[in-house]
Order: C-alpha cells, then structure tokens, then sequence
C-alpha cells in the first residue's frame, strides 16, 4: 500500500476514534448533569469555575488525582482524594453535603465518575471541571 493510502486510514481511523470519543462523552455528560429537583450537577469550564470560585469562596474543591499529580501541582485550598484509593467514598462521605463540592481530575474521566458517586452520596450542589486540571491556566486571581 503507498505511503498516501497509509497516511489517510491513519488519519480516517484517528478521525473516527476522536468522533466516538466525543459523542460518548456527550452522552455521558447529558445524563450525569441532568437537571433534577433540588440538585445543581453542572459541568463547568476552568474559566466558569475560577468565576465560580471567586463567588462562592465556601466551596469544597475536590482533587481526585493520585498523590503524585496533586504534589505536582493543585488548584488553591483543594483537598486530595484520590479516586483510587481503596477508602475513597469513606473519605469523601466526610466531606460537608452542605457545602458546594468543585470536583476535577487530570482530563475530566476520573472526576466525572466522582461526580456520579458523590451524587449518590446526596451532594447536592456539585460542580465539575469540564477538562480538568489540564485546563485549568493559573493566574493571579485563582
């Protein structure tokens, strides 16, 4: 097969797993941050939640990373549980359900299944960093 035939199933294979990937996480975003009565789930970007942080200062920031990456670098006040850890819904049964809860991971995968157990804990004001910590840009406002 000539280098150009490789070059465009390459491309039309990574075209069609990014496609996938998109609208398997739209699906998944439609339904984990569904409106319901009496519960705010909402999915925002690191601009919306830096705003978010800026107005609602008694918010719980939840870092679900592994150690590693939270000792690498973490969002102000965050608290670190990991996803991975065997104790994680313990843990984060201690946290206060009264309070709102700004949940983030790396990319957004592990912290959108802690958005889903944190739900069914009875959190009720939850807000999510579409993204995650890789997008989150530090500025002397955050």
């Amino acid at each position: 097969m000539p280098l150009f035939h490789r070059m465009l199933w390459t491309l039309l294979i990574i075209t069609t797993v990014v496609a996938l990937w998109y609208a398997f996480e739209g699906n998944w975003d439609r339904n984990l941050f569904k409106a319901s009565p009496g519960f705010v789930c909402e999915n925002l970007n690191a601009t919306q939640a830096k705003a978010w942080l800026r107005a609602h200062p008694e918010t719980q920031v939840l870092d679900v990373r592994s150690k590693a990456e939270f000792d690498g670098g973490a969002l102000p006040n965050a608290v670190n549980i990991s996803l991975g850890d065997e104790a994680f819904d313990s843990k984060i049964a201690s946290l206060n359900q009264a309070k709102p809860v700004l949940v983030y991971c790396a990319g957004g995968f592990r912290s959108r299944k802690a958005v889903a157990k944190l739900k069914e804990l009875g959190f009720q004001n939850i807000r999510h960093i579409h993204r995650g910590y890789l997008s989150w840009k530090p500025d002397t406002q955050s």
